[in-house]
């Protein structure tokens, strides 16, 4: 009989289970977030040094044309975005939860025009809109919308907003306990009243993050007035922002106009995702 000689593996590194080598499933992360970092770096470098920043400077950031957007930029072409972007989202709030009502009813025919027309209006892109808001004089002679521009831009933006929360809305109605209702309704109150007093102002509730990003979007698409023919004192902030740096030659005003939708788009962006974290724990 012959002594049999066992054969130890190697160790491998430290925290790797025994008898198998190589790097642990921490390092492998470790090294693969290394190695982004040092690519994002590498390639923010290489844009850095092909840049000529003096013609940037010259063309994005001069200071002589941001001097020009002063005080109009605000006092014009911010006050026509914040009054566009509000007045679309009222209109597209009432009418958008009519909308959800009409989609949720057990009456047949309302179903049916809930569902094609939200169907229609968030699959036509806005920009075709507001060019078709912009031809209905002509095709209805006599038409005329109240408060030119401001009535054509509301309808616009409501329209388009009207398809997008009525299925916000729908969600939570439907997420609503169902108790809730049946409660109201044992106690001898009519349905509508029931609905309006109980079920809506907790669905309001519960879908009240997506519709305050709802605004933001509103906010950023009321660029596209543009096509309604704004006149000096009715420009949103793209417009004004256009016709300056047409004037001018030069983007600077365009670069305002971005910056100055950022001083309104990231704090309410903010306030939405901490609605979103307030919600989640309420649940």
């Amino acid at each position: 009989m012959s002594d049999s000689t066992t054969v130890a593996e190697p160790a491998g590194p430290a925290g790797s289970p025994p008898g198998r080598t190589g790097l642990s499933p921490r390092q492998r992360r470790r090294l693969s977030l290394a190695i982004q970092y040092v690519l994002l770096l590498a390639a923010v470098a290489l844009v850095a040094s092909l840049a000529d920043w003096t013609a940037i400077r010259q063309n994005f950031f001069k200071a002589e044309v941001a001097k020009e957007t002063l005080p109009d930029l605000f006092t014009v072409a911010l006050k026509n975005t914040v009054i566009f972007t509000l007045s679309g989202f009222a209109l597209g709030f009432a009418f958008g939860l009519v909308l959800a009502l009409m989609r949720l009813s057990s009456v047949a025919p309302y179903r049916w025009v809930s569902v094609v027309y939200i169907e229609i209006f968030r699959g036509v892109p806005m920009l075709l809109i507001f060019l078709i808001i912009l031809f209905l004089p002509a095709a209805f002679p006599g038409f005329q919308f109240p408060f030119e521009p401001y009535g054509q831009v509301a309808v616009g933006l409501g329209l388009v907003a009207a398809a997008y929360m009525a299925e916000t809305f729908r969600a939570g109605i439907q997420a609503v306990p169902k108790g809730q209702m049946e409660a109201a309704r044992s106690l001898g109150m009519p349905y509508m009243r029931a609905m309006g007093s109980i079920v809506i102002p907790q669905a309001i509730r519960i879908v009240l993050p997506p519709i305050a990003n709802q605004l933001v979007l509103l906010f950023k698409d009321s660029s596209l007035v543009f096509v309604l023919g704004l006149s000096a004192s009715t420009v949103e902030l793209t417009k004004f922002g256009s016709d300056l740096a047409t004037d001018h030659a030069n983007g600077t005003p365009l670069m305002i106009a971005g910056l100055t939708y950022l001083l309104v788009t990231v704090p309410a962006s903010i306030l939405v995702q901490r609605l979103e974290v307030r919600q989640a724990k309420a649940r």
